[in-house]
């Protein structure tokens, strides 16, 4: 598990306070990729983009919604430290799929091989960004972590693309239980029914439905495994199933979406927040025919049921049983508007 930030040594603290603040300049840009581009992608081909609804960001929701292929999709990696070789057999980072010229031209629909040069992929570069977005068009995962081969200072780069996650669901199932005392030794110990309701709550751990696609499952597969890590981590992934953007990281599970807002809507949160309704609207919300656009963010926390026991003891899961809640929703500002906090808009369970 990682380590807080209380038990670091000075030099671990500063890689700590860059990773997240680098983490924070990453999340803006996807929210953006994922959100904001996907829904002109489908105005510009006359298509109906269909909206998150409210019951779909209750925990436990089963709905799902039809893939659409004007929705940018991807599985983004970030880690703090450098991970394990041990652990290539699941999630598979090799010499083949690290990002150097010669990989990047097998992919024919890559124009940008002529013009790549090595310290693109360098997160401190001004064409990182850029960089990562033409890559995310690629099917699996992107990882991005600390440099291997920079011994005295932190840096960070996109070490590899097309990263394939091959974790089985049942032996992620087994260490989050393990971890969280519903069992000891194996996920079968306490028979197939015990088993497959460790397995569905591996989802709902996940803020997923069991049911849902390969991306979103191989996401979460991702975050359980890297869990074993000594530093923190992040996997944001943006799925066209459920038009949203999830992050899971060491704070726990949040989920970006788009949400519409009408005139009185913006009329009342601007007065809420003191502020000029044309500001409002020009610092938080995206042009759109006849309402207002937004980034919202639900977070979730744990229940009781699904945190390690106080006293350690062995207990038995209950599928009625919630694992998480809503804790906090916010409506994010525009990455324009970066002196502007975050506004407490409380959606999800609203009756309009």
């Amino acid at each position: 598990m990682w380590t807080y930030r209380e038990r670091l040594n000075y030099y671990e603290k500063l890689r700590r306070s860059l990773y997240e603040i680098l983490r924070d300049v990453l999340q803006g840009r996807l929210m953006k990729t994922s959100l904001i581009d996907s829904y002109y992608k489908h105005v510009s081909q006359g298509t109906e983009y269909n909206f998150v609804e409210k019951r779909e960001l209750k925990p436990k929701s089963k709905k799902k919604e039809k893939e659409s292929e004007l929705f940018n999709t991807f599985i983004v990696i970030f880690c703090e430290g450098t991970i394990n070789p041990e652990l290539k057999n699941y999630i598979r980072f090799f010499p083949e799929n690290k990002v150097v010229k010669e990989n990047i031209d097998y992919f024919a629909e890559f124009s940008l091989s002529q013009n790549f040069s090595h310290i693109m992929r360098y997160f401190d570069k001004p064409r990182f960004l850029d960089f990562l977005e033409t890559l995310l068009n690629v099917d699996y995962a992107l990882l991005i972590q600390q440099d291997p081969t920079v011994k005295r200072n932190n840096r960070y780069a996109l070490t590899h693309f097309h990263v394939k996650i091959d974790w089985p669901i049942a032996d992620a199932a087994e260490d989050l239980a393990k971890w969280l005392r519903y069992i000891q030794n194996n996920l079968y110990e306490k028979g197939d029914k015990q088993a497959r309701i460790l397995q569905s709550k591996l989802f709902e751990y996940y803020g997923c439905h069991h049911s849902v696609g390969g991306r979103r499952t191989a996401a979460l597969i991702a975050a359980q495994l890297l869990r074993r890590q000594d530093f923190i981590s992040t996997v944001f992934v943006s799925s066209s199933e459920s038009r949203s953007m999830v992050k899971y990281s060491e704070r726990g599970l949040s989920k970006f979406f788009l949400i519409q807002l009408t005139d009185k809507q913006i009329t009342a949160l601007s007065q809420k927040e003191k502020m000029d309704e044309e500001l409002f609207k020009a610092s938080y919300l995206y042009p759109a025919d006849g309402f207002g656009l937004g980034i919202s963010e639900a977070v979730y926390t744990y229940t009781p049921f699904s945190k390690p026991p106080e006293d350690g003891k062995l207990r038995h899961p209950k599928a009625a049983y919630n694992w998480l809640k809503l804790r906090d929703e916010f409506l994010h500002p525009k990455g324009t508007s970066q002196h502007l906090r975050p506004i407490e808009y409380n959606w999800v369970y609203s009756s309009t």
